[in-house]
């Protein structure tokens, strides 16, 4: 069996759900475009920059859902899937995906964004497991917390190993694995897999790649 890991935002994704999210909140009016959408865009940008501090975005991302109930949220999420996020998914993308799962490898997305977020836009993509930075409830409603280790940077290297070592598994389990992603904020985990690919990368993550001699490939729409 080998291994297949994706990254999910400008990766699968031709954009970022993390980014879109916060906007399409902004756009129906759930939070104030004047106090969200400038924060909004300065965490997008110190992510590219590679200067983003986990923890406060994270306190910035989460509080939100902490605010309303899960039936609303839900309820929005299925609308911001059918307009933001399925437009942001190119048919190389599926493709990607699909001749990985027909090869019977074993699937993941690993993504900073949270798991609420996330998870059915894996879905979409009918990939099994999701390594995501989870978001804490209590009784059903979202605490605005994170809980465990933020899958973002060194971070998704231990959510890996924490979820293979679940399944009686390690990276050295896989004769190959794959990891595909655009940032340079992945490269602890790219060291890590036989088959790091690069995929619409930033400019530093182009650099290694060509350095190295890893995989280059573009998946925009």
């Amino acid at each position: 069996m080998n291994l297949a890991l994706f990254d999910l935002d400008n990766t699968l994704l031709s954009g970022d759900s993390d980014f879109e999210w916060a906007q399409f909140l902004i756009g129906k009016g759930v939070l104030d475009r004047e106090v969200h959408e400038a924060r909004n865009i300065e965490f997008f940008e110190q992510y590219k920059a590679g200067t983003l501090d986990i923890h406060a975005f994270l306190d910035f991302q989460l509080a939100p859902l902490s605010r309303h109930s899960r039936a609303e949220l839900d309820a929005w999420h299925d609308e911001f899937l059918a307009t933001r996020i399925r437009p942001l998914i190119s048919a190389a993308a599926r493709a990607l995906v699909r001749q990985h799962a027909d090869a019977g490898h074993l699937l993941a997305i690993v993504t900073a964004t949270n798991s609420f977020v996330t998870g059915p836009i894996a879905r979409e993509f009918n990939i099994p497991h999701l390594i995501a930075t989870i978001p804490a409830q209590e009784a059903g409603r979202f605490t605005g917390q994170p809980r465990g280790t933020p899958s973002f940077r060194e971070g998704k290297v231990e959510r890996v190993d924490a979820w293979l070592e679940s399944l009686g598994l390690w990276l050295g389990s896989f004769e190959q694995s794959w990891f595909y992603s655009d940032s340079l904020n992945d490269l602890p985990l790219l060291e890590k897999v036989t088959h790091p690919v690069a995929v619409d990368a930033d400019r530093t993550l182009a650099q290694v790649a060509a350095q190295r001699g890893w995989s280059q490939l573009s998946l925009r729409v």
